[in-house]
């Protein structure tokens, strides 16, 4: 994600149809908004910055994202979705009681890695910028209402029995605060050890 555009890839956007290109150069924009983000923070992340990196004209980033607040909450619920939809595709067909660490494991993983780091970058912005943060109070919702949907789909939970949806947000905040301490150390142990009891409370609040 966000690596710099060669000559080929030019060529081969350059050959695509008007509508394509711009979906392209869009997506480009995204992506290099995104890793700029994970690794500059707010302050170090322009557009100009984003539009070198994506290999295009600031003048064609401001086409698609006329401010940098529209093209920053752009990029972080483009690769939300992406990421959603990544871990659908991992249980095409839902799952069973025996996969809840599998899933378990993927939910968490949400909250690792470039999107998570980007996201953090995102939040600490909007405390501080009021005009970033209605934008990113509601995509937020957005996002965190979508996690839950799947995370309730794919674990079989039934959330009218008492207890059940609350389990389930319970953890999606936990695989929040393991993403939080994966940013300064490699946490994997210890997530491990977390999910494993996690699978083990949730089967308990499923199953009743």
């Amino acid at each position: 994600m966000g690596a710099v555009t060669t000559d080929a890839d030019d060529e081969r956007v350059e050959r695509l149809p008007k509508q394509d290109r711009s979906r392209a150069t869009r997506q480009r924009l995204l992506e290099a908004a995104v890793a700029c983000l994970a690794e500059r923070g707010w302050a170090g992340s322009t557009v100009s910055v984003v539009a070198e990196r994506a290999g295009v004209s600031r003048g064609a980033a401001q086409h698609h994202f006329p401010t940098r607040e529209d093209l920053f909450t752009a990029a972080v619920e483009y690769v939300a979705e992406e990421r959603s939809t990544a871990i659908r595709e991992l249980f095409p067909q839902g799952t069973a009681a025996a996969d809840r660490p599998a899933v378990i494991s993927a939910l968490v993983d949400l909250y690792t890695g470039p999107l998570f780091r980007a996201a953090l970058h995102l939040w600490v912005a909007a405390s501080n910028e009021e005009q970033l943060r209605p934008r990113v109070t509601e995509l937020e919702a957005r996002v965190g209402r979508e996690t839950h949907r799947i995370a309730v789909e794919l674990l079989a939970a039934d959330e009218s029995r008492p207890g059940v949806r609350e389990t389930v947000q319970g953890l999606l905040d936990m695989a929040r605060g393991l993403g939080l301490a994966n940013l300064l150390t490699d946490d994997t142990g210890r997530r491990d050890r977390v999910i494993a009891q996690w699978s083990e409370i949730l089967d308990r609040e499923i199953r009743g």
